[in-house]
């Protein structure tokens, strides 16, 4: 609702008792590696006022978690949710965190280089099937069935974990979608998995697959790219083996792979992964950025509509599976349309929806609320009716009942004062002040204006002069306790405060 739409705009993302979260610490036990691992899990709800529709997102995996799991949801929550960005889709990230490093993000077992040791003394390498093995079989199952997952799924991996990137990429290659290997350590045991790595991207095909790969400068001093070609030195078989495997997969495109790499001159090993997470993520979502005018959200046609359809034609192609705009975002511009009185736009947003949500009672009510505004009664009826067919709602009947002339609810103004208080927002800290004034109920939101509610059944009210807005009331006995508002923009709630 307007009061709720304002609360937004003066507030923060405010977290529950003063902390600010980004995510959660979930774990499964490996039967694969014998051992319980631990997950971060960052989900688009925790910041961006998700309450619960059936959205299904991307998931993003990111090797070495707990150094790089921060730095990737951050990103990717700042260009896909805040200030309108569409830069990237709102994803799922699953930070990975390391209990034995080497042995899981190493693809061959080698005595030496690195002489890495574990407890028995032999050494710890050579785990990256059995690490693979547990990504396919028991992680993933595992955050596909607890989370709202789309069948699009990435791998971020830097060092080591840029190695493994590459043999899963090789090896198990429709696992993921896309990859970014950041410096991958591709001298590993001699350079031989290089060798490997590359008659594989060579036989196979790749076809709808994107890898970016990332290049720090870790030459020792002195050395320049010109000198590079020629040098044979330990000091920069590091840097020589990625350019080795940027050379192969440029000289070799007909495997379908769509690739991009990068050399970072004034990056180390160390600073080079925040760069390379976000130049591989704009490459790998070079098609997701929604670009539109003022022109475009103004005027009066339906060109804004052909836009949008032809932009998500264009993701879901890409993607691999059907993605449509949220609903109550087309709903909220189709009713910005009509109260503009641009009906041809308002129209085509509201029977966008229907194409795309053909089971959802909203997008029959908000299309009999158009047809009423068009005077078209017996359409507006039979709308209304679609979607009390599928849903019932207090809201929808009583304009059903207005339209064929039967008796409308009202309350008094002592019944008014029942739902008076004060109601703070959920996750926004910002609280609604409710009161009967001349007769009516009033809204108050600090530097607003004050809304109405107009009753429509016991306990559901709607706002004067806007379309698509319901509030239902809560009570506990004779108690109202709080509110919950559905509106264009979304669904929010609110409690009494004590």
């Amino acid at each position: 609702m307007v009061i709720l739409t304002a609360a937004i705009t003066l507030t923060a993302a405010a977290q529950k008792d003063n902390k600010i979260l980004i995510g959660t610490i979930d774990s499964v036990y490996s039967k694969i590696l014998n051992e319980q691992r631990k997950v971060w899990i960052y989900t688009p709800g925790i910041t961006s006022g998700y309450q619960g529709a059936p959205r299904r997102y991307p998931v993003l995996y990111v090797l070495d978690g707990d150094a790089h799991f921060h730095s990737v949801v951050g990103m990717i929550q700042q260009l896909s949710q805040a200030n309108g960005n569409t830069v990237f889709p709102e994803m799922i990230v699953v930070g990975i965190p390391n209990t034995n490093r080497t042995r899981d993000l190493t693809p061959t077992h080698i005595l030496s280089d690195p002489p890495m040791m574990d407890s028995s003394g032999s050494a710890a390498t050579g785990g990256g099937e059995n690490f693979g093995a547990f990504l396919e079989k028991e992680l993933m199952p595992h955050i596909d069935s607890l989370y709202q997952t789309a069948p699009y799924k990435l791998l971020v991996g830097h060092s080591f974990g840029g190695l493994t990137v590459m043999n899963v990429l090789t090896n198990h290659t429709k696992l993921f979608n896309a990859y970014i290997a950041i410096d991958p350590s591709m001298w590993y045991d001699k350079e031989r998995f290089l060798t490997a790595c590359k008659r594989k991207l060579a036989e196979k095909k790749y076809e709808g697959i994107r890898l970016y790969v990332s290049i720090a400068n870790t030459m020792p001093e002195g050395m320049t790219l010109k000198k590079l070609d020629k040098d044979t030195s330990s000091d920069t078989r590091h840097i020589r083996s990625i350019f080795e495997l940027d050379k192969f997969l440029k000289a070799n495109p007909q495997n379908g792979l769509k690739y991009a790499s990068r050399y970072y001159s004034d990056d180390n090993h160390s600073s080079v992964p925040l760069a390379s997470e976000y130049d591989g993520l704009r490459f790998i979502f070079d098609y997701y950025k929604f670009n539109a005018s003022y022109k475009d959200f103004s005027d009066s046609s339906d060109a804004l509509v052909i836009k949008l359809k032809t932009y998500y034609e264009t993701v879901s192609k890409e993607m691999g599976y059907k993605i449509s705009p949220l609903l109550s975002s087309i709903n909220g511009l189709g009713y910005d349309a009509m109260s503009k009185k641009f009906y041809r736009r308002s129209a085509a947003f509201f029977k966008m929806n229907i194409a795309n949500y053909p089971d959802s009672s909203q997008v029959y009510d908000a299309y009999g609320d158009f047809r009423a505004t068009e005077k078209d009664t017996l359409d507006a009826i039979a709308n209304y009716k679609k979607a009390l067919d599928i849903k019932d709602n207090a809201y929808t009947k009583q304009k059903l009942n207005a339209l064929q002339n039967k008796q409308t609810f009202s309350v008094t103004e002592q019944d008014l004062r029942k739902y008076t208080g004060v109601f703070e927002i959920e996750g926004f800290g910002v609280a609604a002040t409710i009161q009967v004034k001349n007769g009516a109920l009033l809204v108050s939101v600090p530097r607003m204006e004050d809304t109405q509610l107009v009753p429509m059944s016991p306990a559901t009210f709607t706002v004067k002069d806007k379309n698509g807005y319901t509030v239902h009331f809560e009570t506990e006995g004779d108690k109202v306790v709080g509110f919950t508002s559905v509106q264009p923009n979304g669904t929010f709630k609110a409690h009494l405060k004590m």
